[in-house]
């Protein structure tokens, strides 16, 4: 059903299209997540002058690490998967240093013998879903301190005085928006930062423990085997085996 594009013969007609809607952002990436092709609202909301000039780079190069890692772990989630995800909200930061609300499909794009080769992605402005506009533009300044920060102690407290919200608002509202707790938030972003580090450094887990704000060595191996189902140097192990051509 949703392989329709497979029938076009020159793909650089739908993205004429998508440059034909401004408030529309397009995109392809490779299995690398690199950018393959972009429009040009996606390209001037990066910050680049063409869309060829965004050609190449990948989320790393625009994004703070702590989404950047989000955004190719739900990459990761589409090419492995080989289905879509459709309505998914991001909270983007533009060239300008504003982050604003998104909402975001992906589509896996295969080749002629079905295999999959990269993805196809489209947003828009999030207007209205969970909560409502407003309430996501009022947690934005917690969840900006999180992903630039997230190697910081972050109490509640603390975050809900960034949105200027009393500790049991800051709660309900962001249950409510994104169906967990602040604390499970924070901890789901350390994580996928130690995560991304063990797969992707040599560094001793020791130090990616401190780095990713978990008390000691022990208690980061503790959490995040109970969260993957692997000690972290098996879980390394596995992605340099899946690595390998």
């Amino acid at each position: 059903m949703h392989t329709w594009w497979r029938s076009v013969s020159d793909p650089g007609q739908w993205l004429a299209l998508f440059d034909a809607i401004p408030s529309v952002f397009f995109y392809t990436k490779d299995t690398e997540h690199r950018f393959m092709r972009v429009n040009r609202a996606m390209a001037q909301m990066h910050g680049c002058r063409t869309p060829e000039s965004m050609v190449g780079k990948c989320d790393a190069d625009f994004h703070p690490p702590a989404l950047a890692a989000q955004y190719v772990e739900e990459d990761r989630q589409v090419m492995r998967g080989n289905e879509p995800l459709l309505e998914r909200i991001w909270l983007v930061h533009a060239a300008d240093g504003l982050p604003r609300w998104f909402l975001s499909n992906k589509f896996p794009l295969r080749n002629t013998l079905g295999e999959v080769v990269g993805l196809a992605g489209v947003m828009w402005a999030h207007d209205h879903t969970g909560g409502g506009r407003g309430a996501y533009a009022r947690l934005t300044p917690a969840l900006d301190v999180v992903l630039k920060d997230y190697g910081r102690d972050q109490s509640v407290r603390s975050l809900a005085r960034l949105c200027n919200l009393s500790v049991s608002q800051f709660q309900r509202e962001f249950r409510r928006c994104f169906g967990l707790t602040p604390t499970a938030y924070v901890l789901g972003v350390r994580l996928l930062m130690a995560r991304w580090k063990i797969a992707h450094t040599d560094a001793p887990v020791g130090e990616i423990a401190l780095e990713c704000g978990f008390y000691d060595q022990s208690h980061f191996t503790r959490t995040f085997s109970r969260a993957m189902g692997l000690n972290p140097l098996a879980y390394r192990r596995k992605e340099a085996a899946a690595s390998l051509p």
